[in-house]
């Protein structure tokens, strides 16, 4: 078979440590491990410490020695808060500099467009070098998804749309996050109409847009999110010691839009079940995707003598040992027909009893069927949320090495390369038109 040349726009790629990194690290490595020249263009490492204050640098050693990696500079005196990083002409001239962001929002409705001109020139010098046969883009941020469509113009080089997240969809709120006539409505049509394929997270997304874009339906596929065994591996089966309290704990970002009053007052409340005394809660992630959102957070989180602890962030590295010192593994994540999450499916990959606090209808049920140690809620509520922590704490003291093993074998379907193999073969059909 032919090595066709695939070029990856994805902003959040190594060293960044935001979720959608790790579709995105995946796709290019399991790309370079199957016959593919993979390219990516991404911004510059300083972005992810100057703007987004976050970055994990153990990430860069887990990208495909052959994936080539280049990285355009992001424009980001508009992004800043800090007075001291916006610029002189930014912070000695605030209207003007405003009224030109208004402008730049009118060529594309994104505070991420002054991206474009440099990614496109980027993909332009390497494809004169080296035929591109495909471009993927990955979003957010959707600008990648404009400069795909440019490529396209310039070239007719084929270009697929990942939607990790939705654009002109409010996943939370399941409705229209723009009204009609914004111009994001416009420039989403405008990139879908010419992209070879469109893919999305769940079926519901998709379904949604094969509504909104017709036309388009045909070439709307599903890309499951999975574990990356490369990144994370199993910890063995362990029964917890029965003399010791169980130990719950969570691993991800937490956000504001976290059932926070159901996950904590419930937990409270199932602390007075005997299955639960002296039981304790370890969350491990960083508090928001920006500095701004951690004081709120905080305010959020249970305090001392809840028995929860917030552990702070963790390298994807320590996955492995983080998980084996739980005994039962809780994901909290926002209730919405459209909404799954990357730490679902390392759950499933533990073996372990899972509590999951959402409603029955969010998207993130949809994997978990089947999984013979889930325990959700029934309903969206602080009683719901309490009886599955006791549900699950009883599983935990009476689990055995079979229940272990067939929650793994549910699991499996879900790794990585069980997904994304399909997908590959899709991708290499584009390429030949």
């Amino acid at each position: 078979m032919t090595m066709p040349h695939l070029l990856l726009i994805a902003m959040y790629f190594p060293p960044s440590r935001a979720s959608g990194v790790y579709r995105a690290l995946a796709l290019a490595n399991y790309l370079a491990a199957h016959g593919w020249r993979v390219t990516v263009i991404t911004v510059d490492e300083a972005y992810f410490d100057e703007v987004t204050g976050s970055a994990d640098p153990g990430l860069l050693e887990r990208i495909h020695p052959e994936v080539r990696v280049r990285r355009v500079r992001m424009p980001r005196g508009h992004l800043q808060s800090d007075l001291r990083n916006v610029g002189w002409w930014r912070a000695n001239f605030p209207k003007p500099a405003a009224h030109i962001d208004g402008l730049v929002g009118k060529v594309f409705p994104d505070k991420y467009t002054r991206w474009i001109p440099g990614v496109v020139a980027d993909a332009l010098r390497v494809h004169r070098r080296e035929r591109i046969d495909l471009v993927l883009s990955t979003g957010n941020p959707w600008s990648s998804f404009e400069a795909a469509r440019l490529m396209h113009r310039a070239t007719r080089i084929p270009y697929v749309l990942d939607y990790r997240d939705s654009w002109t969809l409010s996943q939370f709120t399941e409705s229209d996050a723009f009204p009609p006539g914004h111009p994001a409505r416009a420039a989403e049509a405008s990139v879908m109409a010419g992209a070879a394929a469109a893919v999305f997270v769940n079926e519901p997304m998709r379904q949604w847009h094969a509504e909104r874009y017709p036309d388009v339906a045909d070439r709307m596929l599903v890309l499951e999110n999975g574990y990356d065994p490369d990144l994370f591996d199993a910890p063995p089966f362990r029964r917890p010691d029965p003399a010791q309290p169980l130990r719950f704990g969570s691993v991800g970002t937490i956000t504001e839009v976290w059932p926070h009053t159901e996950a904590w007052q419930g937990w409270e409340d199932a602390r007075s079940a005997p299955e639960l005394e002296g039981a304790t809660f370890d969350l491990y992630g960083h508090l928001g995707f920006f500095p701004q959102a951690v004081p709120i957070i905080r305010k959020l989180l249970p305090g001392p003598g809840s028995g929860v602890v917030w552990r702070g962030a963790i390298s994807k590295t320590d996955l492995r040992r983080v998980y084996a010192e739980m005994d039962v593994v809780v994901i909290a994540i926002p209730s919405s027909r459209y909404v799954t999450a990357g730490k679902v499916y390392e759950a499933m990959a533990t073996g372990k009893p899972i509590v999951a606090i959402h409603t029955p209808e969010t998207a993130a049920s949809d994997p978990l069927r089947g999984y013979p140690l889930w325990f959700p809620v029934t309903e969206l509520s602080i009683e719901a949320a309490a009886e599955a922590y006791v549900a699950a704490a009883r599983a935990a003291r009476t689990v055995t090495a079979d229940d272990h093993a067939a929650a793994l074998v549910h699991a499996e379907r879900y790794r990585r390369a069980n997904l994304l193999e399909p997908f590959e073969l899709e991708l290499r059909r584009l390429t030949h038109g």
